[in-house]
This record gives structure tokens, sequence and C-alpha cells, in this order.
């Protein structure tokens, strides 16, 4: 049962989105659909008002950065970015991202329709009603996993480098960053890529982090601000700097209601052993920090460092 009530507009405005999703739709199922041309047309109307050849003579600044062929990201720097998929999913992204910046994207009868049909052409899989409010960003889009009913609000940070799986009724709140990559403390450019994993029904709290191969298990919950380095058990609360599990759901065990199919459970679940991003550091990364000696809050910090995520507080 959802504590949200449904709202409506115009039937004209609905009709006209309605129209504008489905001939978008169809337009990136045909296979000999240029989607830079596309990307770039669809801005141009949406943003100036006019054709793109007619932005381009009137405005041709404005009018180049609408096209995905004259910008970069971030993650084309990446060794680890594959060049061949990024290229197919980043006029999209362009897209996804720019049209977050205007009235359209602040406008969540349109904002959310149009990031669904985005998703369903730039992740590796979505589900049904996916959901998702604006200022969300992706490191490379095409190694989001994403199941039925799943929630992502805003200004969230998705780095799906390593890959991110959201599952079932998965709900991320504002200003959460979830990691699939991480860098070595000695050498910066020694990075490891991690998949990480939402399970069913796992809620992920405000402004928390999640760091690369962590598993929050099915009908978990990661509180506000705390951040996470391990797994959290089904039914579990984490909270904290390093999160650890507090308390635990008043609920059966095991049961997560609603939910059919395979378990998320981070005892059982097949972990990411992770895989090298660069090519210059291919062995896997020792352990390269030690506790200072002759601290008097050594014995106490290393107390912390060994309890298990999992642990009860």
């Amino acid at each position: 049962m959802t504590w949200l009530k449904p709202v409506s507009i115009d039937q004209h405005a609905q009709s006209s989105y309605a129209a504008f999703f489905a001939d978008l739709e169809a337009q990136l199922r045909d296979p000999s659909c240029d989607r830079p041309l596309l990307v770039r047309e669809t801005l141009a109307q949406a943003m100036y008002g006019r054709r793109y050849d007619v932005l381009l003579a009137d405005a041709p600044l404005a009018a180049l950065n609408l096209d995905s062929r004259n910008v970069t990201f971030e993650a084309e720097y990446y060794m680890a970015t594959d060049d061949a998929r990024f290229q197919q999913v980043k006029p999209l992204l362009h897209l996804w991202k720019s049209i977050d910046l205007t009235p359209l994207g602040q406008n969540p009868v349109f904002g959310i329709p149009l990031r669904r049909v985005l998703a369903g052409h730039i992740f590796a899989r979505v589900g049904r009603d996916f959901k998702c409010w604006q200022n969300v960003e992706f490191s490379v889009g095409y190694n989001m996993e994403v199941g039925d009913d799943v929630v992502v609000h805003r200004n969230v940070l998705l780095d799906d480098i390593g890959g991110i799986e959201l599952h079932d009724g998965a709900s991320i709140s504002d200003y959460v960053n979830v990691y699939s990559h991480t860098h070595s403390v000695l050498d910066g450019p020694d990075v490891t890529l991690r998949k990480t994993v939402i399970g069913r029904g796992a809620r992920i709290t405000y402004h928390s982090t999640i760091l690369a191969g962590s598993v929050v298990s099915d009908d978990a919950m990661l509180a506000t601000h705390a951040l996470l380095r391990g797994d959290i058990p089904p039914q579990g609360i984490a909270m904290g700097l390093p999160a650890r599990v507090t308390r635990v759901k008043v609920r059966p065990p095991g049961v997560v209601e609603g939910f059919t199919g395979p378990g998320i459970n981070s005892a059982t679940y097949r972990h990411d052993a992770g895989r090298k991003a660069n090519p210059q550091f291919p062995d896997p990364t020792p352990n390269q920090t030690r506790l200072p000696d002759g601290d008097p809050a050594v014995g106490a910090l290393t107390q912390i460092l060994r309890e298990p995520v999992g642990g009860e507080g």
C-alpha cells in the first residue's frame, strides 16, 4: 500500500505528453534511428522552441551543445568504460541530463515518464513502473540493472561503472551516493570494480553512502548519513560511520511482503570478487594501511573495524 495519492492534469496536456513519449519510444526502437540527431532536435524544440538548423544559424554555441557528439562525459575519460557501449547510450544520457535542467524535467508528469522511456534504452535491464526523479547521475548507465517498482529520488549518484543492481521495490532517497569502484590508498589510478547490490524492498535513506561491493539484503535499511562499507542482513537497519546494524525490523524472519523470486541475502549472495580497471595495476590490491603505533585510540578503533557490519551494536 502506498501513501501517495493520484494527481490529474489537463487532459489536453496529458494527451500531448503521451503522444510525445509514444513517438520517442517508436523512434528509439527503430534500428535505423540516429540517436544524436534525434536528441539534438528534441532538445532544440524542448529548450528553444525551434528546429535545430534554425537555432544553429541564430545561436551556434547553444545549438552545438545540444549535439552529444560535441560534448564529453566524465565516463569517457575512464579506462573501464566500454566506449562502443557508451556511445550507444551517451545521446540518451545527454537528453536525460539536459531535460532535467528545464521546466519539463522538473515537472513529474513529464519528467518521470520520459526517464522511464530512456531507461529502457540505456540500462542493462529495467522493470515495470520505474520512477526516477530529477538530477540523478549515472557513470555509464549501461551497467544498471533495475527491477520492478524501483524509486530513485532527487540528486542521487549511481556510479554504475562496476555494476549496480536495484531489485524489486528498492527505494533510494535524495542525495544518496552508491559506488561500484574503489581506488587504492597508495595509488589512485589503481582502480577495482565491484558490483553493488540493493535487495528487494530495501530502503537507502537521505544522504547516505554505499561503497563498492556492498550488499543490502531484502527489506533492509541504511539510515540517514550512514556510510556502508560491507553488507546488511535481511531486515537489518544499519546506522553510523561506518554503518553497523543496530536494529532489526520486527517481522517474521525471511518474510518480505509482496515479492516473489529468489531473495537477496548478504550471507548467501555471490559477492563480486572485483575486476581491475587499469591494466597498469593488474594484480589484486593488497591491504595498504595500518593503525599508528602508540595511539591510545587504536584499541577502540581496532575493535570497531573488526566488528562485521551485520553484528548487533
